[in-house]
C-alpha cells in the first residue's frame, strides 16, 4: 500500500506539472482560436471543390478533433467528398497531438508533416478512384415524417438550458456547423442521450471549471519554473508545492472525467457547437477535454510505474516492448483502428517513455481518428468502417518503411 501510494504521488506530480498543464494551455489556445473563427471553414472548404483533400487535411492536422469533427456532417451532406474525409481522418492525431506538441516537439512536426502529405495523397487517390461512388450514403437524406416530432422532444431540455430569455428559439443562439436545426444530422448528432443538467456531473463540470483552470495555471507556473531546473518542492513560499498542486489536480482531473462521463471519447460534435455559444462554453468543454487527455496520461504513467515494480525494473520492461520489432508498427495501427483519443494518448505516453519506435507512433497517427470517426459512426458506419480501412493501409506501409529506414541507420 506504501508503494501503491509513492507512486501514485509521483505520478501525479510528474503527470501533472510535466504534461497536462502544458496540454491545458494549449489546448484552451485551440479553443479561443475555434471560438473566434466559428466554423468558418465551411464555406471554404464547400466551395473550393478541387482542393478539399488538402483542405480537410489542414483541418485534420490541427491538434484536438474540433475541426475534423466538423467536416464529418458535410459529407453526408454531399458537399466534400468521401476523398476528403479519408484525408482529414488521416492527417488527424486527436488529443494525442496535444500530448506530443508539448512533450516531443521534434516529433510531433515529423509526424505532422508526414500525416499531412499521405492524407493529401490518398485522399485524391481516393477520389480519383471514385470509391466514395459506391459507399452507399443515400439513406441519410431521406425524408422521415417523424423528424419534427422527435426534435421537438429533443430540444425541451436544452431550450431550458440555453435559452431562458427565448425558450422557443433556442436555434438563434445555437450555431450549427455543418448541418442544420432539425434535420436528420442533427438527431443523430445531438440527440442520442437527452442532456439532463439537474444531474451532479452537469452542475460540476458547468459550475466549478474556474477551479479547475485556476488548478491548471498554477500547475502551469510551476511547471514553467521546473524547466529552469529549479526544484519546485524546495520553493520557500509554498513547501512540496508540486506534490500538492500535483495530488490536487489529478484528483480533480478524474473527478471531472468522471463527472462528464467521457471515458472515451473527449468530445462530441455537440460539444464542438456548444463552445461556439460563448466563453463560458468553450471554458468548461476544454476544461473536460483537458482532463479527459490528462486522465488517459496519468492512467497511462500509473500503469507504467506499476509494471516497473511487478517484472522487477524498468530495463526488463523496455526491452520486451522494445524487442518487437517490425511486429510494434503493426500493433499501432491496430490500436489507431479503436475510436476514441483515449487509447491513443496511452499509445504516445509508452513512445515517450521509449517503449515504441517512431515507425510505430507514425503508423499510429496515421491510423487513428481520434474522436472525429464517431460522428460518422452515428451518421453512416459503412462508410466510418472503409474509412478506418483505407486509412490503415497506407499506416502499415509507411510505418514499416520507415521502420526499416530507421533500422538501416542505426546499423
Amino acid at each position: 500500500m506504501e508503494n501503491f501510494l509513492r507512486i501514485f504521488i509521483d505520478s501525479a506530480q510528474s503527470w501533472f506539472i510535466e504534461v497536462t498543464v502544458f496540454v491545458g494551455a494549449v489546448l484552451l489556445l485551440f479553443g479561443y482560436i475555434d471560438f473566434l473563427q466559428q466554423g468558418a471553414f465551411v464555406e471554404t472548404i464547400e466551395r473550393l471543390k478541387k482542393y478539399q483533400p488538402i483542405i480537410g487535411a489542414l483541418l485534420g492536422i490541427i491538434p484536438g478533433c474540433g475541426g475534423s469533427i466538423f467536416l464529418m456532417p458535410l459529407y453526408l451532406r454531399g458537399t466534400v467528398t468521401f476523398g476528403t474525409v479519408v484525408a482529414t481522418l488521416i492527417a488527424t492525431s486527436g488529443d494525442s497531438a496535444f500530448v506530443m506538441l508539448t512533450q516531443i516537439p521534434k516529433d510531433f512536426i515529423a509526424v505532422t508533416l508526414i500525416c499531412f502529405v499521405t492524407g493529401i495523397i490518398v485522399g485524391y487517390i481516393v477520389d480519383y478512384l471514385k470509391i466514395g461512388d459506391w459507399i452507399n450514403r443515400r439513406t441519410h437524406h431521406r425524408k422521415d415524417q417523424s423528424i419534427g416530432k422527435q426534435h421537438k422532444n429533443a430540444e425541451l431540455e436544452l431550450d431550458i438550458i440555453y435559452s431562458q430569455n427565448n425558450p422557443d428559439c433556442r436555434s438563434c443562439n445555437l450555431k450549427h456547423i455543418g448541418h442544420n436545426e432539425g434535420d436528420a444530422i442533427d438527431l443523430a448528432l445531438h440527440h442520442k442521450k437527452p442532456l439532463d443538467a439537474k444531474k451532479i456531473g452537469y452542475k460540476l463540470t458547468h459550475n466549478f471549471y474556474i477551479i479547475f483552470w485556476l488548478l491548471i495555471s498554477l500547475g502551469f507556473v510551476l511547471g514553467v519554473i521546473q524547466l529552469t531546473q529549479i526544484n519546485i518542492n524546495t520553493i520557500a513560499l509554498i513547501p512540496n508545492a508540486g506534490v500538492v498542486i500535483g495530488v490536487l489536480g489529478t484528483i480533480t482531473m478524474i473527478i471531472y472525467t468522471l463527472s462528464s462521463k467521457k471515458l472515451l471519447q473527449a468530445q462530441t460534435h455537440e460539444d464542438e457547437e456548444h463552445k461556439l455559444l460563448s466563453i463560458k462554453e468553450t471554458l468548461v468543454h476544454n476544461a473536460q477535454e483537458t482532463a479527459f487527455v490528462g486522465t488517459w496520461v496519468f492512467f497511462s504513467y500509473l500503469v507504467y510505474e506499476l509494471g516497473v515494480i511487478l517484472v522487477g525494473g524498468e530495463h526488463i520492461i523496455i526491452a520486451i516492448m522494445t524487442s518487437a520489432g517490425l511486429a510494434s508498427v503493426i500493433i499501432g495501427a491496430l490500436v489507431g483502428l479503436i475510436p476514441g483519443c483515449g487509447p491513443q494518448v496511452i499509445f504516445v505516453s509508452l513512445y515517450i517513455k521509449g517503449l515504441f519506435p517512431f515507425a510505430a507512433l507514425l503508423s499510429n497517427s496515421i491510423s487513428q481518428d481520434g474522436d472525429a470517426l464517431f460522428p460518422l459512426i452515428a451518421m453512416d458506419k459503412k462508410s466510418a468502417v472503409w474509412a478506418s480501412i483505407i486509412n490503415t493501409i497506407p499506416a502499415i506501409i509507411i510505418g514499416v518503411i520507415t521502420y526499416l529506414i530507421e533500422i538501416r541507420l542505426r546499423g
